[in-house]
């Protein structure tokens, strides 16, 4: 390839659109839900841990997005956002003791994805 070829490429518009913020929410929660999913159905308690820890960070960082004075989601979606994220934390502690099942963590993002889809 020579060197006008190379400029041509370096300067071509972009096929690919850029992925709204709502798409990769959706995509990062899809992610994470699915590792946690693998876990659960291959009985790995390691990737199970893993998958817990991703969860939950994720769910800390929308709850401190969602708690933010400048946040413009209405007060009641925030609001349910942020007991979902202390539920998420109360369970994933609960699921880590082995004392529950991670499935209904599983459930709580596959319904978020529902809503961002």
């Amino acid at each position: 390839m020579n060197s006008r070829q190379l400029a041509r490429q370096g300067y071509a518009p972009t096929t690919a659109p850029l992925k709204s913020e709502r798409q990769v929410e959706y995509d990062v929660i899809g992610r994470i839900t699915s590792r946690m999913t693998t876990a659960i159905r291959s009985r790995d308690f390691n990737k199970l841990i893993h998958a817990l820890h991703e969860n939950r960070t994720l769910w800390r960082k929308l709850a401190m997005d969602v708690a933010h004075p400048d946040n413009l989601l209405p007060d009641e979606l925030r609001a349910r956002l942020i007991y979902l994220a202390e539920f998420t934390e109360h369970h994933t502690r609960k699921a880590i003791r082995r004392e529950a099942s991670a499935t209904p963590l599983v459930e709580v993002n596959t319904a978020i994805m529902r809503g961002l889809k």
